[in-house]
């Protein structure tokens, strides 16, 4: 799931690099931009819309099967949520295309991991499913 999710964040880099590789010092200027750039140029920089950068911290991993997949489920969500917003702000086809595109992957992988919290959830009575379930372990 990891590869998936930097694909995703390739893809949008691309397009930040297609957006910012022309950009004149007058449009280096703009005081949204001008920080970015003081630190950056027009280097790619997974950045949140905040301003705080991309962090592994953001990826909570627990070890269990359905922990784990509701909070995939949550990331597909937010995901849509933020290309759903960057649909509502942008008008240039070449970005809402490619957005587009990934806020459809993300309404399948979040159904997608839907159905395997179903399936986790049929095999919770049975052994072995965890390294240690302490609900058939005695």
């Amino acid at each position: 799931m990891c590869a998936k999710e930097l694909g995703h964040l390739e893809m949008i880099g691309a397009i930040v690099h297609q957006l910012t590789r022309n950009i004149s010092d007058t449009d280096a200027r703009i005081a949204e931009f001008a920080p970015y750039f003081v630190d950056h140029t027009t280097g790619v920089y997974p950045t949140a819309a905040s301003g705080f950068p991309w962090s592994a911290a953001s990826m909570a991993v627990k070890g269990d099967v359905i922990a784990d997949l509701t909070e995939d489920m949550a990331a597909e969500q937010k995901a849509r949520v933020t290309y759903d917003n960057i649909l509502r702000l942008c008008d240039d086809p070449d970005v809402t295309d490619v957005i587009r595109f990934l806020r459809e992957r993300e309404v399948v992988h979040f159904q997608r991991f839907g159905e395997a919290v179903r399936l986790a959830k049929e095999k919770m009575d049975q052994k072995n499913i965890y390294f240690t379930n302490p609900v058939t372990d005695k």
